[in-house]
């Protein structure tokens, strides 16, 4: 078998570019509001998609750009919209991975409105030819 060569990548090049990322703090969870779902113990699924969602890799300082649909069974409080779009603007500059994102927003959406279910695809646009789909779910535990 053939050995491959190791190639030393120097990425210091890339050091005087400046990317105006923000941490994970620059994130608008207090934005977030709910309203009262009126029809308790009615299971009614609900997708919110929008193929608008961007934030950057921490990495390379690119913008990482989403195909997102969020999926909720309510409990007793659907996610206001306009609110929900605030937020997900806020990710724009933020430095997260693309799988951190995904995580992240299923874990304040949860906090936010209790749900019974939960569940976000995020269709990631490929770069470099290499596109990720990254798949959270949340299941509300019967008490």
């Amino acid at each position: 078998m053939k050995e491959m060569a190791t190639v030393e990548h120097n990425h210091s090049k890339y050091n005087s570019i400046r990317f105006d990322t923000q941490d994970e703090s620059a994130i608008l969870v207090d934005i977030l509001e709910t309203i009262p779902y009126e029809y308790v113990g009615k299971r009614t699924e609900i997708m919110m998609p929008t193929n608008e969602f961007t934030s950057v890799c921490p990495w390379s300082g690119l913008p990482d750009f989403a195909d997102l649909k969020i999926y909720l069974v309510p409990n007793e409080k659907l996610i206001e919209m306009k609110s929900l779009k605030y937020y997900l603007t806020s990710y724009r500059n933020v430095g997260i991975y693309q799988e951190h994102a995904t995580n992240r927003i299923l874990n304040d959406l949860v906090a936010c409105c209790d749900p019974l279910y939960m569940r976000i695809v995020a269709v990631w646009n490929a770069r470099g030819g290499l596109g990720t789909e990254v798949v959270v779910e949340y299941v509300k535990e019967e008490a």
